[in-house]
């Protein structure tokens, strides 16, 4: 009978761990289809969807004065620029304290993500893509606030096509600042989501460039936009006065 007892009292201990590992299963099983669901919906499915609605309304893209992403949303708008040289930009925005951004990748990405978790911050965290005149920004530079990654200034450069009167290179920028970081409103993605005002971000890169004392001369340019809101990829609203500043570099 001490055997009969002790092999159902074996057996009776070990059903409710089968159960739960069972059950532990199930659960891992479940979060990882929602896991993959999720992604394959935000990062496939709806940024083919919105991108073919673009495709067929282009008066969602109708002003160049707004850059777009990758896969076809409206993006930020322009609202600064600089005149000189790709290594004048670098060496002025170096003089402001501002930090090239380091390239998208698996490493940067994983490094942003566990410095936003920890709130480390991160001078040359990564910026997402955005497109003027089919490819992306030619230079990227920000600047941390505080040691929060969430947060930071950030500023695009792309190289314009065209000289100024003296030849000298125009750079075309979309500066805007990261308030926070969340879902999409449109893709569901991981994103930084701006400020709605994107004139205080254009003042701070004009006043961090006119510190420098590097600047020829510098001006704001009137209804450079003939649009004075909008939304960008992420679904965040901005608003402007239309405004352009434009700095000229001293030459070396």
């Amino acid at each position: 009978m001490t055997d009969v007892e002790d092999k159902t009292s074996e057996g009776s201990e070990t059903q409710p761990v089968r159960k739960q590992s069972a059950f532990l299963k199930r659960i891992s099983y479940r979060i990882s289809t929602a896991l993959i669901v999720y992604f394959v919906i935000a990062y496939l499915f709806v940024p083919l969807l919105w991108k073919g609605y673009s495709d067929r309304h282009p008066e969602l893209d109708s002003s160049p004065r707004i850059t777009k992403t990758g896969d076809g949303h409206p993006g930020d708008p322009l609202n600064v620029a600089l005149i000189g040289s790709r290594t004048e930009v670098e060496v002025i925005m170096a003089a402001a304290n501002w930090y090239p951004a380091d390239a998208l990748g698996f490493r940067s990405d994983i490094k942003i993500a566990a410095d936003t978790v920890l709130k480390r911050t991160y001078d040359k965290a990564p910026v997402s893509s955005l497109y003027l005149f089919g490819r992306k920004e030619d230079l990227a530079f920000e600047q941390p606030v505080g040691e929060d990654p969430s947060k930071r200034h950030h500023v695009r450069f792309w190289k314009y096509d065209k000289a100024d009167e003296q030849g000298r290179t125009i750079w075309l920028g979309s500066a805007t600042y990261d308030a926070r970081v969340g879902l999409s409103h449109t893709t569901g993605q991981i994103t930084h989501h701006i400020a709605g005002d994107v004139d205080v971000e254009r003042d701070h890169v004009m006043q961090d460039l006119e510190s420098t004392d590097m600047l020829q001369s510098s001006k704001l340019i009137p209804d450079f936009h003939t649009e004075l809101e909008g939304r960008n990829g992420g679904g965040d609203k901005w608003h402007t006065d239309r405004s352009l500043f434009v700095g000229e570099i001293s030459k070396e």
